[in-house]
């Protein structure tokens, strides 16, 4: 009898409660990559290769946003507790819900999904 990988097993099963079991036994972070580990996060990071910005506006409290300036696409360049600051035309973003302090971007920046296990934020 050919070996049949688990891959090719879920393809063959029937559509649905059967597969469903299988999907759901991942992990959370499964299909995410990890971005950074919490503890480096003092205040907030921006986090180049995932694209994002990591803060922590309230210790123990993260938030993730897109680290692309809504203004004309620059990387941010600065977080701490209340500010994201991009410095190619000065914008400025809340590191508490990404809402645009100062312009010239009149767009927030966009949450990003994230899970947090062990210590280590994903991408959700």
């Amino acid at each position: 009898m050919k070996e049949i990988s688990r891959r090719c097993l879920v393809c063959i099963l029937p559509a649905g409660a059967a597969a469903a079991p299988l999907l759901a036994a991942a992990p959370a972070h499964a299909k995410g990559k990890k971005i950074i580990k919490a503890r480096k996060v003092k205040k907030g990071k921006v986090v180049a290769k995932r694209g994002v910005v990591v803060t922590q506006p309230k210790k123990g409290a993260f938030r993730v946003f897109s680290a692309t300036c809504t203004h004309q696409g620059c990387r941010v360049s600065s977080v701490d507790r209340k500010e994201i600051g991009c410095a190619c035309h000065g914008s400025r973003f809340s590191s508490k819900n990404g809402f645009v302090l100062a312009g010239p971007a009149t767009k927030d920046l966009p949450p990003v999904d994230f899970v947090i296990e062990d210590g280590v934020l994903y991408l959700a």
